[in-house]
């Protein structure tokens, strides 16, 4: 068996760290998703998908804007 890490949420820059912190709060805020710091066992799948979804939509928003949903469940 192998013992590669291959963890691809590693953040290259670690100084950036605080600022997706806080980013992952104002879209959960902006949404309606009540994240909390610490545990967010209680949020469902879906919540927290629709963050995920969210934050990377902003952040490349000229990728996003080449996707429709049919590419990918067609």
């Amino acid at each position: 068996m192998s013992n590669n890490n291959t963890n691809s949420n590693k953040i290259n820059v670690p100084e950036a760290r605080a600022a997706m912190e806080q980013f992952k709060f104002e879209v959960a805020n902006e949404i309606g998703v009540p994240l909390k710091k610490g545990y967010n066992g209680d949020l469902t799948s879906a919540q927290n998908g629709y963050v995920g979804g969210y934050m990377v939509k902003n952040v490349w928003p000229e990728r996003a804007s080449h996707f429709s949903p049919t590419d990918f469940f067609s």
